[in-house]
């Protein structure tokens, strides 16, 4: 029943039906003060210096928009890199240290999957999750990293920091509850706006690929993995941050005869310990070199 909600949520925030769009409507109202309340938070915030750099990687809407991968390659460029995020999905609360700058120090319950994700793929970089991210900041200071990476963090105006936020194409333009938007380029804040395809390139690499493969994943709008798809027999979506059992995906092989289970970087970090045969969508991106740049010059400037 949550699996059906969720995907009913995205399907209305990103391709609404009629019936969907009529709800959109008659939530309008409430999406105007949802925003106004938005502007209002935003102008009363003042921007702290937090001692060090911040870049902020994000996007406006809700769901996913591929931040992951281009802060994991935003980041080895520097020695002494922090990644700062809420940690989604984690069964812990509180400032947790995931990684310092050579150990992991958490198993990805503590930890949340994209925390996971960051810390097995930057062997140099600090990881940390906290509701609150100025403590995490604080904690990357104390730890003498270089720069802090911000994790989806246009929203925290009281932060000093460039902000990079990842276009999301999508027909609905509405706040949230008629639309997916959580907040808008507000007129007067600077931003780098960075598109698929101009400011970064994806390609994808299927490891240990199988016969009959079935793709389980558990990330928000899941559509946006079709285009780097191969052959699947089937498509499983479960809600963003699902943590999975062996039972149920034992399950879904032998109700599907599946081969091997076709999953992301980020379902694999929670699935890695179970003995069952798993094909991974390994991610690469390639950054433009004027974003490399224009980070390199806010770090050396702050």
């Amino acid at each position: 029943m949550k699996r059906f909600w969720v995907q009913w949520g995205e399907q209305y925030l990103y391709h609404p039906s009629l019936s969907q769009k009529i709800l959109s409507f008659l939530l309008l109202p409430l999406s105007w003060l949802y925003c106004l309340i938005a502007l209002i938070r935003y102008h009363r915030s003042k921007p702290k210096n937090m001692g060090i750099p911040v870049i902020s990687i994000g996007n406006l809407t809700v769901g996913g928009s591929g931040k992951t991968p281009v802060v994991i390659e935003l980041a080895k460029h520097f020695d002494k890199p922090a990644i700062v995020l809420r940690g989604y999905g984690r069964k812990s609360h509180g400032m947790v240290v995931v990684k310092d700058k050579s150990t992991i120090l958490c198993d990805v319950v503590h930890s949340g999957d994209e925390a996971m994700l960051y810390a097995q793929n930057l062997t140099n970089a600090t990881v940390i999750v906290s509701e609150i991210r100025e403590r995490g900041i604080a904690e990357a200071v104390s730890m003498g990293c270089e720069v802090v990476f911000l994790d989806d963090g246009y929203g925290k105006h009281a932060i000093e920091k460039l902000d990079l936020v990842i276009d999301v194409a999508t027909p609905n333009h509405y706040c949230l509850p008629s639309g997916p938007y959580r907040e808008r380029l507000w007129g007067n804040k600077c931003v780098e706006m960075l598109y698929e395809g101009k400011s970064f390139f994806r390609s994808v690499i299927i490891r240990n690929p199988s016969e009959k493969m079935v793709l389980v994943t558990a990330i928000a709008r899941p559509e946006r993995l079709d285009p780097y798809l191969p052959e699947v027999s089937e498509k499983i979506y479960f809600e963003d941050h699902h943590f999975f059992t062996q039972g149920e995906l034992e399950a879904i092989i032998e109700r599907t005869g599946a081969t091997s289970l076709l999953v992301t970087q980020k379902d694999f970090v929670k699935m890695s310990s179970f003995n069952i045969n798993i094909s991974c969508m390994e991610l690469s991106i390639e950054l433009n070199e004027t974003l490399i740049t224009t980070v390199k010059e806010y770090v050396n400037a702050t």
